[in-house]
């Protein structure tokens, strides 16, 4: 018992009398204290005392930006099933615009007195937005494993795709078919990801001129708009930062009256459900979702049993499919 208590109030910060106090039910704490005492017992495999069991479950909160970029229910189907075959519970946040927050889904996690959270995409992507709800469940030392991105100072481990690997493969294919000028499409100027991939075009291009990125919302018509603008500046092959943002790119060559691929090439990533059933069929980067949902799900359970975890990124490599919606560049 003195073992347990020296070793929940080293983890909290506390004293060993503020834990006692917590154990016993006794007045005088705080709420955050006292929750952190108990995410402490929980990350450092201790049962609780039966009298602050409650309904607890093992539940694991899954926080998604959103649904209809089908590479989220993918996410979520490998995850989901990763953490049943443990014995933890997955709860799905989702959010919607105007709806829920993700601070507010991390409250309401909060007070289900979760096990661990896995966040794929979302806020941490970005690095203009909040971020205060994370460094809470840091200070309450909740268990905490981000998918395709990562936060500094906070120490959570990370799984990735490599967003350099995946920008040389579709920029290495578009130029082996004769593309010169080479355009993206990347998300907001704050999104990690894309910033990434910026990053490794001017890598590997020697020298993109600013008017071949264009920035867009993460969407199908954020895609049209973002690669009608590309088109009429003469880029005859255009990587995108998502799938769905492809899509939009291929409707709008169509729209301007160009061929996809006889005249615009599209490169899309994710390798999402159904990117071989559109017409043109998508070339696209496939992410290994299976491997690091796994991932994820494995260094989520090694903090939960109170193991020290690796802040760094895992990552994880690209594969880049080829199908029908790239070809040989126009001749001039």
């Amino acid at each position: 018992m003195t073992r347990r208590l020296a070793e929940v109030a080293k983890k909290v910060g506390v004293s060993e009398a503020t834990v006692s106090r917590v154990l016993n039910g006794k007045p005088g704490v705080s709420e955050a204290t006292r929750q952190a005492v108990l995410s402490a017992l929980d990350v450092l495999g201790y049962e609780r005392p039966t009298q602050l069991r409650g309904d607890r479950a093992r539940l694991v909160g899954l926080v998604l930006p959103e649904l209809q970029n089908p590479i989220f229910p993918a996410f979520a189907e490998v995850i989901g099933g990763a953490l049943a075959q443990l014995g933890l519970t997955p709860v799905l946040c989702t959010q919607t615009k105007g709806g829920v927050s993700e601070a507010d889904y991390v409250d309401l996690l909060l007070q289900q007195q979760v096990s661990g959270v896995v966040f794929a995409g979302g806020l941490f992507a970005q690095a203009d937005a909040p971020h205060d709800h994370y460094r809470l469940l840091a200070e309450r030392n909740i268990p905490v494993v981000l998918i395709n991105a990562a936060i500094e100072h906070l120490g959570f481990p990370g799984v990735s795709c490599d967003d350099a690997v995946a920008v040389e493969q579709a920029w290495r294919h578009l130029a082996s078919l004769g593309h010169e000028r080479i355009g993206l499409v990347l998300g907001p100027g704050d999104h990690m990801p894309s910033a990434r991939k910026l990053a490794a075009a001017h890598a590997v291009a020697g020298r993109l001129p600013d008017e071949f990125v264009a920035r867009a919302i993460f969407s199908i018509e954020g895609g049209h708009a973002a690669a009608s603008r590309l088109i009429d500046r003469g880029v005859t092959g255009i990587i995108c930062a998502s799938d769905p943002l492809a899509l939009g790119a291929i409707r709008a060559a169509r729209r301007k009256g160009f061929g996809v691929p006889s005249q615009v090439s599209v490169v899309g990533y994710d390798d999402s459900a159904f990117m071989n059933c559109t017409e043109p069929p998508l070339t696209t980067v496939r992410q290994p979702i299976e491997a690091m949902g796994r991932a994820a799900v494995e260094l989520l359970n090694a903090q939960i049993g109170g193991a020290a975890v690796p802040s760094e990124e895992l990552l994880f490599e690209p594969e880049l499919v080829v199908r029908g919606s790239t070809a040989q560049a126009p001749r001039e």
